[in-house]
This record gives structure tokens, sequence and C-alpha cells, in this order.
């Protein structure tokens, strides 16, 4: 409990005494000393210590963003572009709040303006984990006692709205005649700067996903050996330095390395092989299935197609894996969505005894 007295100095010392620990300590008014030692008994109850670093009243959950991002930084470990992005979005939302304000109630109304915006289940529960993540950093890294159990509990009131949670796994594949239509399309579209048809026949045939193929560097591939380094690939293990060569194989219907050549060809780039961004692919693309009128259909998508043909052209996961990257043989489960008409043939005749 704590024991507060007035100093004949008009000053309040705070006194607190629990769990065999004691600390002190004077302020000039009686609000600041109760609100200390309200931390400090929050303290010794969570184990932390009572002397840790208090935060003025006057920082903002921006300022240990910032913060973070600048610790990162300082050990190589600057937040890639998914984070970047995340914890944008989180500063100009959250940034201006007072750590005091940053209280459950106003973390689960985040999380619903973010549902409301479009943002699914994933999205919502990866924003809650950073913002965790900032706060627990803080506490570790500059021993602030700042309130993680506010996003612990805003977190499983977001899963009881189902707000939070895991995702619904795609299994969205074009037809054939929906990516014949596509690729004829902007074949014959003279305003379509973005050669979106090459790019969709090379997504399908080396399964790289929108922005491996727009990082793709002419120094990068190797024509003779049909070999393609792709630099700094996606791993939720790994958050840089995940270079892999890839075989450039011909057995999802498209030769990647006629591809390269007709590209060739046709840029002036010396570096980048598809030297558009990928943001502007994703728009062409999308613009075009609208065009079209093709539903329900992404870029991504495209990845899942070619990965879904490697394995029904009769390659097993460990090979499908040296294409894909994948470095968890469990995500390639959801991709092997053969089309029934692929089991044709191969499913042995019953024989009667």
């Amino acid at each position: 409990m704590a024991a507060f007295n007035r100093l004949p100095s008009g000053y309040w010392r705070v006194q607190v005494r629990r769990k065999r620990k004691y600390a002190s300590r004077t302020f000039r008014l009686k609000t600041d000393a109760e609100r200390w030692a309200l931390e400090a008994e929050r303290a010794i109850a969570t184990g932390k210590g009572i002397d840790a670093p208090q935060v003025d009243r006057r920082t903002t959950f921006g300022d240990l963003i910032r913060q973070h991002i600048t610790d990162m930084a300082e050990v190589g470990k600057a937040p890639l572009r998914s984070k970047a992005k995340s914890l944008e979005k989180i500063q100009r939302s959250l940034g201006a709040v007072p750590l005091g304000e940053l209280t459950r109630e106003r973390l689960i109304g985040y999380g619903k303006a973010r549902a409301k915006e479009g943002a699914g289940p994933v999205t919502v529960g990866i924003d809650i984990g950073y913002i965790r993540t900032v706060l627990v950093h803080a506490a570790a890294i500059h021993g602030y006692n700042v309130p993680t159990e506010q996003v612990t509990l805003a977190r499983f009131a977001l899963q009881r709205l189902s707000l939070v949670g895991k995702g619904h796994e795609r299994d969205r594949r074009p037809t054939k005649d929906e990516l014949d239509r596509i690729i004829r399309y902007n074949d014959n579209n003279p305003l379509q700067r973005i050669p979106v048809a090459r790019m969709v026949k090379f997504a399908i045939a080396t399964a790289m996903r929108q922005d491996e193929i727009c990082r793709l560097l002419w120094s990068d591939i190797d024509l003779k050996a049909r070999l393609a380094t792709v630099r700094n690939r996606k791993d939720p293990r790994r958050k840089g330095g995940n270079d892999q060569k890839v075989q450039l194989i011909e057995a999802a219907g498209y030769d990647p390395v006629a591809l390269l050549l007709e590209q060739r060809n046709a840029t002036s780039s010396i570096n980048l092989v598809f030297p558009y961004n990928g943001r502007s692919l994703g728009a062409a693309f999308r613009r075009t299935c609208r065009a079209l009128g093709i539903v329900d259909l992404r870029f991504h998508d495209l990845r899942h197609e070619a990965t879904s043909r490697l394995f029904e052209a009769g390659f097993d996961i460990p090979e499908v894996s040296l294409v894909t990257g994948h470095k968890d043989w469990k995500m390639l489960r959801r991709y092997l969505n053969l089309r029934p008409d692929q089991l044709v043939g191969r499913i042995p005749v019953q024989r009667r005894y």
C-alpha cells in the first residue's frame, strides 16, 4: 500500500511497500505522487523495477515508434517495406496519442477502424502485434513502464469480435480462358506501357512474386545456365539477405528464358529486367481484369497458379520449393490445388476379385 505525507514545504512524500520492496519519492503535486505510486505498485506486481524511467506525460506513442525505428536501424535491422508501411499507418492513427491514453478502448477502436477500411483479421492482428513490439522495445531497451497489458486486453477483445485471427486461404486460380483474354487484351493495347502480358507469362513460368519480378536485375540472370538469383526473397524467419538461386525451367506452360530474351530486345534498361514499379504492375493488372469483367483475380494468384502447375507437372514438394522459395514445406500444401481433370489417368483402375 502507498502512504502519502505532506511535508512542511508543501511537497508530498509517497512511500510504497509491497512484496518486501520499498520505494519513496517526493512530488510537488499530490496527483503526481498518486500516479507514481500506482505505477510503482504495478511495476512491483509485474516484476519490473520501481526505479525504471518514468515516461513524460507529454510523450506520445509516435515518439516510441520513432525511437524503435532509430534503434533498429542502428543495429542494421531497420524495418523493411511491409513493417515500415504498417508502422507508418499506425503512426498516422495513434502517433499523437499520449502514452497515458493508449488504453484498451482506444486500441479496440483502432482495430475496428482498420476493419472498416477493409483490413482483414490477419492485417489487424499484425498491426496490434507491431504496437506491442514498440511498447515492449521501449520497456526492454529503455526501461520505460509502458501499458503493454492494454495491448494484450485489446487483442483478446478483437479476437472475440473476430477482427483478429487467421486469414482465409485463397485458392483462386485463373482459367485458361481468363489468361488468354488477359494476354490478348494487353498485347493489343498500344496505350499499355507496361508489358503486362509478358510479365503475366513470366510470373507463371517462375512462380516469382510481383515485387521479386520488378527487382530482378540483368546481372542476376545467367541465360546459359538458366539460373536467376532472386534477391532478398521473403522469409518469415529472416528479414534480409535471403538471396536464392532459382532454376528457370520450362514446366508451367511458358519458357522463362524465351521471355527474358524477348524482354531484353524490348527494353533499353541495362539494370532492371522489368524496369517498372510493382504497384504500377498491380494497378495495370487490376484495370485489365475490370475491363474484361474478370472477378476476384489478383496478380499474386499467378504465383498460386504457377505452383499448382508444377505439382500437376509431377514435381514433388522439395522440388517445387526450390522454385518457389518456400522454406516451410507445410506452406506448400495450400498450393497443392489440382484441378479434377488432372486426376484423369492417375487414379488406378479398381479391380474386381
